[in-house]
């Protein structure tokens, strides 16, 4: 009889033990902030927010006749932009959401002694960089399959990034930010190009484009800070982020 109401007791205590870990958790993820919401937004966007931003759609493969089209020089002044990332020839640059790799080959030409990474998610935009890749003489290109999270680059292995219209679509953006800054070496550049979202005359979509003020919230709660944002590109911020000093 009494080693019946001897296990009958342990088991009434472990049952207790279970009940108060399952409170002491419930209270610890309710009390931890949530770094994502949802909520229906715009037609454009996937329900999902950040910092007071729903994050776009992506912009999926069967885009790459917009990504090439002839155009897009005069309307985004892809020139100028070389010129703003000062790029030295033996700089170790990453171009993530590279798409077609409208970007990928014209820095690939100027950082001849370097390597160029050509980052994207998609495994049709990682074929056609792979063809322009075969089809031209730039061998300092290596092409990489990123990931929601990251951007699958070695800690401490490249001098300057390059994001051009694509972070507005990370669906974990704080992640890959996080994943962009240790990838960096230390006195780094995070160049971001967003659509200019203060100004109602670019003909962009507006989950498409973003605010210096919104851009730069973001970077900083992932360690950056605003260096400098170039204003010469006729209808895109040119952002300059570095690592914030601790």
């Amino acid at each position: 009889m009494g080693t019946i109401r001897s296990r009958k007791l342990k088991q009434k205590g472990c049952l207790i033990l279970l009940l108060l870990l399952a409170v002491t958790s419930s209270g610890q993820e309710s009390s931890a902030p949530e770094r994502y919401h949802y909520e229906k937004g715009d037609s454009n966007g996937i329900g999902k927010w950040y910092m007071g931003r729903e994050i776009a759609h992506v912009m999926g493969f069967q885009g790459i006749g917009w990504l090439e089209r002839p155009e897009r020089e005069r309307e985004e002044h892809t020139e100028q932009l070389l010129e703003y990332m000062e790029i030295q020839p033996e700089d170790r640059i990453a171009d993530i959401g590279a798409g077609s790799g409208y970007h990928v080959f014209k820095i690939a030409a100027l950082a001849t002694k370097g390597t160029v990474f050509a980052v994207d998610i998609q495994d049709e935009m990682l074929v056609a960089l792979r063809e322009k890749k075969t089809a031209g003489a730039n061998k300092n290109v290596s092409v990489l399959k990123g990931a929601e999270k990251a951007v699958q680059l070695s800690e401490n292995s490249v001098d300057k990034v390059l994001m051009v219209d694509v972070y507005h679509e990370f669906a974990f953006p704080f992640e890959m930010v996080a994943s962009i800054k240790r990838a960096l070496r230390p006195e780094g550049k995070l160049y971001l190009i967003e659509y200019r979202g203060e100004d109602d005359s670019v003909p962009i979509k507006k989950l498409h484009k973003m605010t210096e003020e919104q851009a730069t919230r973001e970077m900083e709660a992932a360690g950056f800070e605003l260096l400098k944002n170039h204003d010469g590109l006729p209808w895109q911020h040119c952002m300059v982020f570095g690592v914030k000093q601790e």
